[in-house]
């Protein structure tokens, strides 16, 4: 078994990734009334890894309902972006802030001109700094 915050991490990483591949997914598995077995397995292992970690069924409970939150939010905001890859962000960007009255969104296009269209940027990598802060803030309450 791996230490709690690693196995917490794994999970939500595999489902975030499991959401990437099929993002029709999300709406059908929360609209059943009834879980099936993989979903409730999962339940299972994620809580059952909180209460590992020492954190008392409240912490869990709050634990439990941010992770899915962020994994579940993070994967529909991902598979809703206008793009795919970094190459192309950059025509996307300069299309939106062209159609803008000048010095309009100031601070949005500061933001995109100094860090979204710079070499290197994913959204992706906000993923697992996210994580971190969760991870890191729950495990501050336990």
């Amino acid at each position: 078994d791996l230490p709690w915050r690693e196995a917490i991490r794994h999970r939500c990483r595999s489902a975030r990734a499991v959401l990437r591949r099929h993002p029709w997914a999300p709406p059908l598995m929360e609209s059943r009334q009834n879980p099936g077995p993989a979903t409730l397995a999962h339940h299972e292992a994620v809580l059952a890894c909180l209460r590992r970690g020492g954190l008392d069924w409240q912490l869990v409970a709050h634990a439990y309902a941010l992770l899915d939150a962020f994994v579940y939010g993070f994967a529909l905001q991902e598979a809703s972006l206008p793009f795919e890859g970094t190459g192309e962000i950059a025509g996307l960007a300069e299309g939106i802030i062209d159609a803008f009255p000048d010095g309009a969104y100031p601070t949005f296009v500061e933001f995109t001109t100094r860090h979204v269209l710079q070499p290197g940027y994913s959204f992706g990598v906000s993923f697992e700094f996210g994580l971190d802060l969760l991870l890191d803030g729950i495990d501050s309450t336990r």
